[in-house]
């Protein structure tokens, strides 16, 4: 069973930046699609990007510009480069695998953007 672990959040003010990780146990990472996914206070779940086995990534509009998704195949690891941040940006941060069915999710990483 492969096993999330993000990490790197913390409080930032409006804009800075922050990098987040998600380490994979397992090593079929590098097969999937990867999401970074993040859950507003109050709201659902929403996917914030991703990116393919081959690096090919794409974003939902509100962070087109001021996000940037990687990954380490090698070290089972993807990135979140969070630039400009907004305060709308606060929520928690998962990653998870974009398949007809999602591996366990982790406990996330807290990102507050205040001032």
């Amino acid at each position: 069973q492969v096993q999330l672990v993000e990490s790197g959040g913390g409080l930032v003010q409006p804009g800075g930046s922050l990098r987040l990780s998600c380490a994979a146990s397992g090593s079929i990472f590098s097969r999937y699609v990867m999401g970074w996914f993040r859950q507003p206070p109050g709201k659902q779940r929403e996917l914030v990007g991703h990116i393919t086995s081959a690096g090919t990534t794409d974003y939902t509009n509100s962070v087109k510009g001021r996000f940037t998704i990687s990954r380490d195949n090698a070290k089972s690891t993807v990135y979140l480069q969070m630039n400009s941040l907004k305060l709308e940006d606060t929520a928690v941060y998962y990653c998870n695998r974009l398949s007809s069915e999602y591996w366990p999710w982790g406990q996330g990483t807290q990102v507050t953007v205040s001032s």
